[in-house]
Order: C-alpha cells, then sequence, then structure tokens
C-alpha cells in the first residue's frame, strides 16, 4: 500500500485547520450578529409600563472569587430563574461554572463549595454570558444587592464584548425600603425570614436565584395590593422616600 506523502498529509492537516477556523469565526459572527440583536431589543424594552402581574423578569446571581471585578476578580458561577407576574417559571432555569484557571480563595470555597475542579473545565465566561443573555432575552434582571451583578456583568461584557451592559437591573435589598423603611442594607437571609421563604442551598448561584425570586413575587403581590400598577410605580414610590430620607 502506498503512504501518502508529506505534502499530502500538509494539505489534509491545512483544510481541517482552514474547517476549524471557518467554524470558529461563524460562531463569532452569529455571537456578534446576536449581541447587535440584543442592544436593539434592549432600546425597545417596555418594562417600566408593563403591567406588574404580565412583567416577565429574570432573576439572577453570581458566585464569585471576590467583590471587584475591576482589581480582577472573577465570576465562578451563573444561576437564573424565570418569573412571571408573581410566578417562578421552575422549569426554565439557567446554571453554569464558569472558567477559572487562579487559586480559588479559601473563604470562597468554604462559603460556595466551589472548588479548582469545578471551575477548570468549565466553558470560558464569554461563551457562558452568550448563553446566558439568550436565556434571559431583553427581560428585566433582578437580583439581591444588584450592584454587584451589574458591575461583574459591566466588566465582563467590557472586556470580551466591547459593549455596555444595558440590560435593566431591580435590587430586591433596595426594594425591602417599601416594607421597612428604616431599613437599607439587608441580606437574603433576612428579606427569606421576612417573608417566611425557607434557606437552603445558601451561596449556590441557582438556589440563591430560587430565593431572591421568591421574594421578588412576595414583593409584586404586595405592590398589586398597595395599588402600584407597574415598575415606573415602583420606582417613583422609592425615589420618593430617597428625597423625603434627605429633608
Amino acid at each position: 500500500m502506498k503512504l501518502p506523502s508529506f505534502f499530502h498529509l500538509m494539505k489534509q492537516f491545512q483544510g481541517k485547520m482552514q474547517s476549524s477556523a471557518f467554524t470558529g469565526l461563524e460562531t463569532n459572527l452569529q455571537h456578534a450578529a446576536f449581541l447587535r440583536k440584543m442592544e436593539q431589543d434592549l432600546k425597545r424594552e417596555e418594562s417600566l409600563s408593563t403591567p406588574l402581574q404580565e412583567l416577565d423578569v429574570v432573576v439572577l446571581d453570581l458566585e464569585t472569587t471576590g467583590f471587584f471585578p475591576e482589581k480582577g476578580d472573577q465570576i465562578l458561577s451563573i444561576g437564573a430563574v424565570k418569573v412571571h407576574g408573581m410566578q417562578i417559571e421552575e422549569k426554565h432555569t439557567f446554571y453554569s461554572f464558569v472558567q477559572y484557571e487562579g487559586e480559588i480563595p479559601v473563604d470562597v470555597k468554604k462559603l460556595t463549595g466551589i472548588v479548582e475542579e469545578d471551575v477548570r473545565a468549565a466553558p470560558p465566561i464569554s461563551e457562558v454570558l452568550i448563553h446566558f443573555y439568550q436565556f434571559a432575552e431583553n427581560r428585566t434582571l433582578v437580583a439581591h444587592h444588584a450592584n454587584h451583578e451589574k458591575n461583574f456583568l459591566t466588566e465582563a461584557n467590557k472586556e470580551h464584548f466591547r459593549i455596555p451592559f444595558k440590560h435593566r437591573i431591580v435590587d430586591t435589598a433596595m426594594l425591602f425600603q417599601l416594607v421597612q423603611r428604616e431599613q437599607i442594607a439587608v441580606s437574603l437571609d433576612e428579606c427569606c425570614r421576612f417573608f417566611s421563604i425557607p434557606v437552603q442551598k445558601r451561596h449556590h448561584a441557582l438556589e440563591d436565584a430560587k430565593m431572591t425570586a421568591a421574594i421578588w413575587c412576595e414583593y409584586v403581590k404586595m405592590f398589586v395590593e398597595s395599588g402600584y400598577k407597574t415598575l415606573m410605580d415602583v420606582f417613583i414610590k422609592l425615589s420618593q422616600l430617597k428625597q423625603g430620607a434627605r429633608r
């Protein structure tokens, strides 16, 4: 049997490489097209005027190596669940570890249970974010102490996609002022206790997202009963409370 020549083998190898490069380029172009469409959809986002009973949101939580993405802290996992009005959509959840090559701080390991083996072979943050944004679509995002999520997503968008973070994100900790006006910095555990929501698997991104979703549903129920029709009504009331506190 005649063996293939060196040049023939090289030609085959180059063909495979070109095919691989084309596949990667095609994927990147698809991602770019998706991100452009997402930006356009977010410009038309109408959550402020949607009745609260019909509002679609995605409640999310991040586990991270620290609190300062601008100083190099990274996302380790993302968990999220969809909510329609006051109803948690239990079948529509998102969860993923995120690739991380560094050593996870000991206190983060103890808090979250995430270890290096969980994240070494996980997909990169750019891939996880694309999948998360496909899951979230143009829905309003909800998180507890949402600045944490906003800061990390803003930094990740800037670094990997060169686009700003434009999703509206609502802070369930801030909303607690409409329940107990003297309390501003309230923990997720405290909110859960207030609404008699069981606390389980704390500091797991998806489980924390589910607990935050249950809190959000309690808020929506209370807001509707109080006569708030839309998210805009809620924001106006929060603004009035802040102005009153300054006087």
